[in-house]
């Protein structure tokens, strides 16, 4: 069974999202994913500065399996990527929720709203 953080909002994509407490957004890949994807040996990171659309393929996540995209889930700005995280892609197998990948100001904080929460995420991933 995945740990799915109940502060966290989630889409049906497999990336969740923090709200920090300045409104800006902080992006990663879920338990459920690195899970799914086996060891994660690289990841490409978006561009400080890149306007995204909400559903944007904007990151890669590979691993010894298979190559994912990672999407914004809302529209926004990036306005930093976790280098820590490119440098040891296998962070994100070790602890899916520290490893973030991006973060985002959103242009509109209140279509975060609309992302699954920690049940209809479960949810969906039960399926």
């Amino acid at each position: 069974m995945s740990n799915v953080p109940a502060d966290l909002k989630y889409t049906t994509s497999h990336e969740w999202v923090r709200v920090e407490a300045d409104g800006t957004l902080t992006i990663g890949v879920t338990d459920h994913a690195q899970e799914a994807l086996g060891d994660v040996v690289f990841l490409e990171l978006p561009e400080a500065g890149r306007q995204v659309a909400a559903k944007e393929a904007c990151a890669v996540i590979e691993s010894v399996k298979a190559a994912s995209d990672i999407y914004a889930p809302v529209a926004g700005e990036v306005i930093a990527s976790n280098q820590d995280a490119a440098d040891a892609p296998e962070s994100v197998n070790a602890d899916a929720y520290s490893a973030w990948l991006f973060k985002l100001k959103p242009a509109n904080v209140a279509d975060v709203d609309a992302l699954l929460d920690a049940a209809g995420y479960t949810a969906e991933t039960a399926q």
